[in-house]
């Protein structure tokens, strides 16, 4: 086992990484919607392993953020086992921060995961995607899980905007894009005032928004993955700079898109000297209780 986190030193911290192979060599979305995703990001979509993402991260002295997608409900294959997220980070603790995914279809089952993964496996927040999962995220069938999330302290992560899962694919795979309108997640910030929240992505076509949501309810934070900074719309630069420089969040979205991408373009937006360092690191560290040792 490495030595424990030392934030301090860190270069930055990713707040959106997937593991998108198990031990066993199985993924978590099918065939068709995999291979949908690796044309929409132009990429070979190479699925590294958990080792592999600890050894990709520790490389670049950078700590990263980790989870799965469990949509099984939905597209009836089985997500990467969210113990297997947590083992690697236990195995890594220096470099991997354990976040977990709960199809939010399996009711009581999934509200008992929740407490067991906080309790015995030390997850600290728990990702959403409802595009894939196929559920709006103000429907009340989730709100059982949420209620478990904040009573344990954990955060939730929300897909947001478009998504490349089943892009291209005939029907879009059966993705609907309408469960990722950040403003449905604005009631769940109303109804579940103490559980933080992360807006994933830049949440093109409902930009202004995510920036809204962020703005007006004090627990919600936007990560900036997903997107090569230079796409980045205007006014998201802005509130990044301003009014959300302390809301707002590195993450990559990797193996989709890689760190060194991300941060070579991120390194060409007019950010301010100051406000840099609060999106690359200080922010999550915060949001997540790292300390700065």
């Amino acid at each position: 086992m490495d030595a424990p986190m030392t934030v301090g030193g860190l270069t930055a911290i990713d707040v959106h990484t997937h593991a998108e192979v198990s031990a066993k060599g199985h993924g978590s979305l099918s065939e068709e919607l995999d291979a949908a995703a690796g044309e929409y990001f132009k990429t070979e979509h190479r699925r590294p392993t958990l080792p592999e993402i600890a050894a990709y991260y520790r490389e670049r002295n950078m700590a990263c953020v980790v989870f799965t997608v469990d949509a099984e409900s939905a597209t009836g294959t089985p997500a990467v086992p969210n113990e297997e997220v947590a083992e690697a980070a236990a195995a890594n603790p220096d470099v991997i921060i354990p976040f977990a995914s709960i199809d939010p279809y399996k009711g009581r089952l999934g509200v008992n995961q929740v407490k067991r993964l906080v309790r015995e496996f030390g997850v600290r927040g728990f990702k959403f995607h409802p595009n894939v999962q196929g559920f709006a995220p103000n429907d009340r069938l989730a709100y059982p899980l949420y209620e478990a999330i904040e009573a344990e302290g954990a955060i939730a992560v929300f897909h947001t905007g478009q998504t490349g899962i089943g892009a291209g694919a005939r029907g879009g795979g059966g993705i609907r894009l309408k469960y990722s309108n950040p403003m449905l997640v604005d009631d769940v910030a109303v109804d579940f005032p103490d559980m933080p929240i992360i807006l994933a992505h830049p949440s093109f076509p409902w930009q202004d928004e995510a920036l809204a949501v962020a703005t007006h309810k004090r627990q919600v934070h936007i990560d900036l993955s997903g997107w090569s900074p230079k796409y980045f719309p205007p006014q998201l630069v802005q509130y990044a700079n301003t009014l959300l420089q302390d809301k707002v969040l590195f993450g990559s979205d990797y193996p989709l898109l890689t760190p060194d991408r991300w941060l070579a373009d991120f390194a060409k937006l007019p950010i301010k000297d100051e406000v840099r360092p609060k999106i690359l690191k200080e922010n999550a560290a915060r949001l997540l209780g790292l300390t700065a040792g």
